[in-house]
């Protein structure tokens, strides 16, 4: 039995993975039918198994002509590009020499269960370090900007440092080009003053195009005492977004969702429910909501946003309630990063959360990350994303609007491009990545002593 890359359950640091339903047992069968003799990392491959996923819901989210299942330049015309660069607001890579201790133990737990047939044990973490970044993210995909992140943690313990953040976007500047990378710095300002008081250097230093926050993450405050924070609480959370607006740049993205794989009390802080408050109390601040507020769920799906009954809200439901509420602040952005991998298979949910997004938050306002290098090269997430649609029997009895081509290309990069103030940048030839790949890695090393 084959098992293409889009239906292998995987997990990352942050999830465990879904255990396959009789609708992926069904489209798995499908795929073996038609697909045994194609190469199954090709963009064939990501036909195949698109139709058989379609096919085992019935049909009508994934348009994907039969030819491009047997013929490549059919495969490369159904997904081709629209109107503009594609703009990944969430990348990751590790540093091999911070490969040790509990940050490296717990992420490397984590891709083992991602994807057997990779990740083997011991993990190699030069699968994931800066050139396999750039040469999965660049060089095998059609993504034109990146921006780099990093795991939650403290500095002595985490896989990739701030600096280390920045040289990477550096060394890319040099051989691809200005904008082609840009930055978060990483802020844990329940840590205390000192946290905040290293913004200064770091706005100055870092050159960070937002700051990125783990709410889930941390000692216990008064606001969440069983660990973790919330942006709207007086404690924590308006302090730092104080110190974001009077440094810049003012742009913070939050984990929200995606709790953890083990049942934990502070995962309640990676709730969306605060997003809304904080919004609205500081109107001149982005707000990116990574994962979008998405939870996993092995038993059930999301389906319509139920606006008189708060009580059964769940997942994104948290974040369309906690906007609404607040009156609906435009300065907040869904991502899409695991969550669009996590519900790609589930194309009946994909369409119930893009539809709830774009109704509460508009086109506008939903920007495009995968986490990739956990996954491997992004394009065939770019390719289903393009695929994609939500059915039209949906759309007359939800309210959600179509998901065309020029909306697919606004999320997919003009409304990063317009976050980040970041002018077109077109996709560069991905060859770059391997002449980088040495200047990277020492770069990287050099960054974190």
């Amino acid at each position: 039995m084959i098992v293409p890359p889009l239906l292998r359950p995987r997990s990352s640091d942050e999830y465990t993975p879904l255990p396959w339903s009789a609708a992926d047992r069904a489209a798995i069968a499908r795929y073996n039918a038609v697909a045994a003799d194609l190469p199954v990392h090709d963009r064939r491959g990501t036909a195949a198994a698109l139709q058989a996923i379609d096919a085992a819901h019935g049909g009508g989210f994934y348009a994907v002509p039969a030819a491009a299942v047997v013929d490549l330049e059919a495969a490369d015309a159904a997904f081709g590009g629209g109107g503009g660069p594609v703009v990944d607001v969430q990348t990751h890579l590790v540093d091999p020499e911070r490969w040790v201790g509990p940050g490296a133990d717990a992420l490397a737990g984590f891709l083992r269960m991602a994807d057997p047939d990779r990740w083997t044990d011991p993990i190699d973490p030069r699968a994931i370090d800066g050139a396999a970044w750039a040469a999965l993210v660049f060089g095998a995909s059609e993504t034109a900007v990146a921006l780099l992140t990093s795991t939650p943690g403290r500095a002595d313990v985490n896989v990739l440092t701030n600096p280390q953040i920045a040289a990477a976007r550096d060394v890319v500047e040099r051989y691809a080009g200005t904008g082609r990378v840009l930055t978060h710095t990483i802020v844990h300002p329940n840590l205390g003053p000192s946290e905040l008081d290293a913004m200064v250097d770091w706005q100055a230093t870092l050159r960070p195009s937002g700051w990125k926050t783990y709410t889930l993450w941390g000692p216990p405050t008064k606001a969440s005492p069983t660990g973790g924070w919330f942006l709207d609480d007086e404690e924590v959370g308006y302090p730092f977004l104080e110190r974001v607006r009077a440094l810049g740049p003012r742009v913070v993205a939050s984990h929200k969702g995606i709790g953890g794989p083990i049942p934990d009390a502070s995962a309640a802080a990676a709730s969306p429910r605060d997003i809304g408050p904080a919004a609205a109390a500081f109107g001149d601040i982005a707000f990116v909501v990574y994962h979008s507020g998405y939870e996993r769920n092995p038993d059930g799906q999301e389906g319509a946003f139920v606006a008189a009954h708060p009580e059964r809200d769940t997942g994104v439901d948290r974040l369309v309630r906690s906007v609404l509420d607040a009156g609906n602040p435009r300065n907040v952005y869904a991502e899409l990063g695991t969550t669009w991998f996590l519900m790609l298979r589930r194309p009946v949910e994909a369409a119930h959360v893009l539809g709830k997004l774009l109704v509460a938050l508009g086109p506008e306002r939903i920007v495009w990350g995968t986490d990739c290098a956990w996954y491997g090269s992004p394009q065939p997430l770019i390719d289903a994303f393009r695929a994609f649609t939500i059915p039209d029997a949906m759309q007359a009895r939800y309210g959600y609007p179509a998901l065309t081509a020029a909306v697919k290309d606004q999320i997919l990069g003009a409304n990063a491009q317009t976050l980040y103030g970041v002018a077109a940048a077109p996709r560069v030839d991905g060859d770059w990545a391997a002449k980088a790949a040495v200047e990277l890695q020492r770069t990287i090393r050099a960054a974190g002593n």
